[in-house]
């Protein structure tokens, strides 16, 4: 069986672009003071170039990306996998405006405003994303680097 051929860089930004906006879910990947790693599945919302993420303040994730806003975030499957290396920011849930709320929990199929235990938003920046089907697609697989489209 042959693979098909690679995807041009702007074939995969489109696929990534939609990956982004419609999957619900990715694994978030932080490290804590003394690099213990932590993997946690969590829903996003993709919104204006960045990632909207939420998970109960006083978790792993939130306690590691609080002392440390480096993240790696990770979509799709093994074989159309998009791998999103950023920064995250910390937000207040009143920090949101209503709509971006609204829409993020439209999109998951969960609101952190209306629980009771306390919640905290990350707005992930990407700095590098990268995206392959293939073993073809490897040798072009960056598609963003320092915060900039290649495509």
């Amino acid at each position: 069986m042959t693979d098909p051929a690679p995807r041009s860089l702007e074939a995969r930004r489109q696929d990534t672009l939609k990956r982004l906006e419609t999957d619900v879910d990715a694994w978030v990947s932080t490290a804590s003071a003394d690099g213990t790693p932590y993997l946690m599945p969590l829903s996003f919302l993709w919104e204006n170039g960045t990632l909207l993420l939420s998970t109960a303040k006083n978790n792993p994730t939130s306690r590691n990306l609080q002392a440390n806003p480096m993240v790696h975030l990770s979509i799709g499957e093994t074989r159309d996998v998009v791998l999103i290396t950023g920064t995250a920011e910390v937000l207040k849930p009143e920090a949101l405006t209503l709509e971006t709320g609204d829409t993020f929990a439209t999109k998951t199929g969960f609101d952190p405003r209306a629980l009771k235990s306390p919640y905290l938003y990350f707005r992930v920046t990407p700095d590098r994303i990268q995206a392959w089907r293939e073993v073809n697609e490897l040798p072009n697989r960056d598609l963003m680097l320092n915060s900039t489209w290649l495509t």
